[in-house]
């Protein structure tokens, strides 16, 4: 069976999460939060379960800052680290952050190789990687490094990145849309081929909101979330790939006037089925019934809904996840 997992839920849910045996938690990056200062609360708030960043962006650190964040903390939780980067959208690179963005599968891909040369960097050693987009020679004399085979993984939706998360990282961490034709007919393929055959670790997020006394505003929550990640024109081969080009159209044109009800009545029962586990917790078992092989292999997130949904009621989600513990297919 795979790991269960779950976004960071603050450390009271999360105490009581591991102790009912949820096996991983992850953070990220936003405008309100910072991947590796939670990553710190998280290392502090937990015994057993893996941790990391699913993900950070690649771009707004150097190769540098993060891998001495994760040394840092490996520190505090050896063994339970992982770090996952995601390029994240063109625009918050450009207009957020600041940063290059272009090529980034292979900026990515020289991230990844970057991060890795410090993270397994011996003490006396010289750290050096060349490459179009990172150059480091480094020579650090103080005694402070050795070796650290934390896992590197590499978000990927679409197959150039698959194939880049299988060519130079250690796995794979899929989005939230992901379907099981998705996962079967294109992520795995792609990065079967990018590893020559090897096979990679795979984590992914998957849409869960459960409330077994209001399972409409959960299945609403659901599709608003849906909806939300799917106005990104980046995911426009994924739409394609299911026929989906219609609704998404209508979803778009809703979040263009600010209709966000009508984003969410956009998204149709077909999707929803497809892409969330959502209403009451017998539906919910119902739904994971189904995807047999629409989960990562290794970790999934049993995600709430984020897009206009109130910490307090995310925290009702996570906590109302947990009954899904013991009924996730092999």
């Amino acid at each position: 069976m795979i790991r269960f997992g779950m976004p960071w839920p603050g450390t009271d849910v999360a105490r009581e999460a591991e102790q009912a045996g949820v096996g991983a938690f992850c953070t990220g990056d936003f405008v309100d939060h910072d991947a590796y200062v939670t990553l710190a609360e998280m290392a502090a708030g937990t015994e057993r379960a893996l941790i990391g960043p699913a993900i950070t962006y690649a771009f707004s650190r150097t190769p540098y800052a993060h891998a001495t964040a994760m040394r840092q903390l490996h520190a505090k939780a050896p063994g339970r680290l992982f770090l996952g980067l995601g390029t994240a959208a063109f625009r918050i690179n450009r207009d957020w952050l600041g940063v290059p963005a272009d090529h980034p599968v292979d900026r990515a891909a020289e991230t990844v190789e970057a991060v890795r040369a410090w993270l397994r960097a011996e003490n006396g050693d010289k750290i050096r990687y060349s490459g179009r987009f990172h150059s480091v020679d480094a020579d650090v004399r103080a005694p402070v490094l050795g070796r650290l085979d934390i896992p590197v993984l590499l978000a990927a939706f679409n197959r150039r990145m698959a194939a880049a998360a299988g060519r130079v990282a250690d796995g794979v961490i899929g989005h939230g849309l992901f379907t099981s034709s998705w996962w079967r007919e294109v992520v795995r393929p792609a990065a079967r081929q990018g590893a020559a055959g090897d096979a990679r670790t795979e984590q992914g997020w998957i849409i869960t909101a459960i409330d077994d006394t209001a399972p409409e505003r959960a299945v609403a929550d659901a599709r608003r979330m849906i909806a939300f990640y799917l106005t990104v024109k980046t995911y426009d081969p994924f739409v394609a790939h299911h026929g989906w080009e219609a609704p998404v159209a209508r979803l778009r044109a809703a979040f263009r006037s600010g209709d966000t009800d009508g984003m969410a009545a956009a998204v149709t029962d077909q999707m929803l089925t497809e892409i969330a586990i959502c209403g009451t917790t017998a539906d919910a078992k119902d739904l994971l019934a189904r995807r047999t092989d629409g989960l990562p292999r290794d970790v999934g997130y049993f995600a709430p809904p984020s897009f206009l949904v109130g910490r307090k009621r995310r925290a009702a989600y996570a906590r109302s996840s947990l009954a899904l513990l013991g009924a996730v297919p092999a």
